[in-house]
């Protein structure tokens, strides 16, 4: 934009008429990058948003596995409540099934059931079934890694999210919580979950060898050990469930930490984009009212028009602002 001679002698040779002749070319550069920046911050803005629709996905594949897993725990202790009530529940070991085996002879073609019986000993006497066995008549899991503190921030808005407070209670909590913090802890609650399976996936192996030995077992006491085996397995699968459920939580827990703080900065750069907006139609009006002024030195009728043109927007996009 270049300011024609002819209307450069019409201004005053002052500092005044030197910076009214540079003030339309300054705030028409400036309305240029505050537009931009506003788009820029709109953008920003409705990436935020699609990342927190994206995440609030997450989080609810999170509580879907958490509602399955704790309806799958449910199923299986009430499978344990009904074994339990329908008899008494031996612990189950390599010496009590010896016993157990030793009262009901072997049938005469039983060649595959002795073999069955002598695999069965040889598991539940081995380390890893002791072990195993162990976990099982005690009602625990293998021992994994505690996990770790979680930071204050994080563990207080959990809270408020859990019951239910008000979002503008618990936007107050997340905003100070740094994004890099989030996702750090979403690691470690992903860590958890694979440590998790990895500790369980031995005893599972032995749970699967027992069950599938048990299975061709055809002696007398067959029926009485798998009873007490299968109690003893749905009750270790109830509690499985229940830890994995734990875990899932703990991860929903997280997303749902993460679309607050992701709506929190898109609300930010929507409010950032707005006031850039704002800005640039200030500086749009100082362009006109400078060439207003110019223009009225010369009795431009050209340049007054646009200056009413310019006017006239203001005008609309305010009732715009204020109406729609």
């Amino acid at each position: 934009m270049k300011i024609p001679d002819e209307l450069k002698a019409g201004l005053p040779p002052s500092l005044w008429g030197k910076l009214l002749s540079a003030t339309p070319v300054v705030m028409t550069v400036v309305a240029t990058i505050l537009a931009g920046l506003a788009s820029s911050e709109m953008t920003s803005a409705q990436y935020d948003r699609s990342l927190a629709a994206q995440l609030q996905s997450k989080a609810g594949d999170q509580w879907g596995y958490f509602q399955a897993k704790k309806l799958r725990s449910t199923l299986q202790r009430n499978a344990f409540d009904l074994l339990a009530s329908t008899g008494e529940l031996s612990p189950l070991d390599a010496a009590g099934f010896q016993r157990t085996s030793d009262k009901v002879p072997t049938p005469p073609a039983g060649a595959g059931t002795a073999k069955a019986e002598t695999d069965l000993l040889a598991l539940l006497a081995s380390d890893e079934g002791k072990a195993t066995l162990d976990l099982l008549n005690r009602d625990e899991l293998p021992a994994t890694s505690a996990a770790p503190a979680l930071d204050h921030r994080i563990e207080t808005a959990i809270a408020a999210v859990e019951t239910s407070s008000p979002e503008a209670e618990i936007a107050v909590l997340v905003a100070p919580i740094e994004v890099a913090t989030l996702d750090r802890t979403l690691v470690a609650a992903r860590d958890r979950v694979q440590a998790f399976d990895a500790a369980m996936k031995p005893t599972e192996q032995v749970i699967a060898r027992i069950e599938s030995a048990l299975a061709h077992l055809q002696t007398g006491a067959a029926g009485s050990l798998k009873r007490d085996f299968t109690a003893l397995r749905v009750r270790h699968a109830a509690r499985r469930y229940d830890a994995e459920a734990s875990l899932n939580q703990a991860i929903a827990n997280i997303y749902e930490l993460q679309v607050r703080k992701s709506n929190i900065s898109a609300e930010r750069h929507h409010l950032r984009s707005q006031r850039f907006f704002y800005g640039m139609l200030g500086a749009q009006m100082a362009v006109i009212i400078a060439t207003f002024a110019m223009a009225a030195r010369q009795r431009n009728l050209l340049w007054s028009l646009a200056a009413a043109a310019g006017l006239g927007a203001v005008a609309f996009a305010l009732y715009v602002f204020l109406n729609v």
